[in-house]
């Protein structure tokens, strides 16, 4: 049998990591915004905590990776010297709202949809179509001349990760701060979450961040190490579902002129995944939208995270687990962003009036 391509390796390599998600996704409950949700809404911290621990794993194995030269993490574009603070913040915040008037984020757009939720179906192809047209199309045009433009270059600093950073205060050597900050910072993660009886106790949740970290730390070793060829060079990438759900849907309308690639492929995998844990638990059923205005909420929530997500260069995985585990600095900015986002939107839906979520969101109410 002739070896595998690189490229055709890396596809397979990626379908199977987008089946660890999907179906930990689906079997876990493992959701972002509703991790979000239950921490505004009722003080629960499980499902925050999950997402908190896959983030650790995901930091912890990247910085291993990085130490042993067996991956080329400062080649991804997490840590470049375009330091995009407005885009950090202003895509963080409207794909955060977005996400709250969709009820879930990119990832778990593609979780439900799986289920028969037609909802999601629709939700995914504006999302897509969103995405697809800021990073490569007509509404492109608005980023790059407003937020890609206050763009801060950090080139003095040789990138914008926190070892960069404390490298050029310290005058330290970068390449000896990766690793004690990762585990430094990955510890705090841990001792947060563990310190919790609840946490230590829910086995459905410590598998679940341990699985969506390592396939995060796994999509770095794969691109980095195994994309290394020389004749078929590929991208240092993660896992992210903004940008390649738009992909996913140029390469399926233009399949005989198309290549798939390395996020298609988790894209289609993490489908795939959620569907076989819906079928086998009896949970696939048809669903769809209750009256215009959900209709409505849901396009439109659509639409911010698709244009958000772009803008923020990534979501509540991309931004939110593969790119904080680079140790860069902006992924932390739009995670927050994210967040406040959602916790705004959440208010206001609650509520229906801006003006009393404002209220709510500081304290008043």
């Amino acid at each position: 049998m002739d070896a595998l391509s690189t490229t055709n390796l890396l596809i397979l390599i990626g379908m199977g990591l987008g089946l660890v998600m999907g179906a930990t996704a689906r079997a876990a409950r493992f959701c972002t915004f509703g991790a979000v949700e239950d921490y505004v809404l009722a003080g629960k911290t499980l499902r925050i905590k999950a997402w908190a621990l896959a983030i650790a794993v995901a930091m912890i194995s990247v910085q291993l990776m990085q130490q042993f030269g067996v991956a080329r993490i400062d080649e991804a574009f997490y840590l470049n010297t375009q330091f995009g603070l407005a885009g950090a913040i202003v895509g963080g915040l409207l794909f955060g709202l977005g996400m709250s008037m969709v009820g879930t984020c990119g990832y778990g757009v593609l979780v439900r949809m799986a289920g028969g939720d037609l909802r999601a179906f629709c939700s995914f192809l504006v999302l897509a179509l969103s995405a697809y047209m800021t990073a490569r199309g007509i509404t492109s045009i608005i980023k790059v001349n407003t937020v890609d433009a206050l763009a801060i270059d950090v080139s003095e600093l040789g990138g914008q990760g926190l070892p960069h950073l404390l490298s050029y205060i310290t005058k330290i050597p970068v390449s000896s701060l990766w690793l004690p900050i990762g585990v430094i910072v990955a510890g705090v993660i841990f001792y947060y979450c563990f310190k919790d009886r609840d946490f230590r106790n829910s086995r459905r949740d410590i598998s679940a961040g341990i699985l969506i970290g390592g396939a995060v730390a796994t999509a770095f070793y794969a691109t980095g190490t195994i994309g290394a060829d020389p004749f078929d060079p590929i991208r240092v990438q993660s896992l992210t579902y903004v940008l390649p759900l738009g992909d996913t849907i140029v390469w399926m309308a233009t399949f005989t002129g198309a290549t798939i690639t390395f996020s298609i492929s988790v894209v289609l995998g993490t489908i795939a995944g959620a569907a076989i844990v819906a079928v086998v638990r009896d949970e696939w059923r048809w669903e769809g939208f209750d009256d215009m205005r959900e209709m409505r909420r849901q396009l439109l929530g659509s639409a911010a995270m698709g244009a958000g997500g772009i803008t923020a260069l990534g979501c509540t995985v991309g931004q939110g687990i593969s790119g904080i585990s680079t140790l860069s600095i902006s992924p932390p900015i739009a995670l927050a962003a994210i967040f406040v986002g959602a916790s705004f939107g959440l208010r206001w839906l609650l509520t229906g009036s801006m003006h009393e979520a404002w209220l709510m969101f500081r304290g008043n109410h």
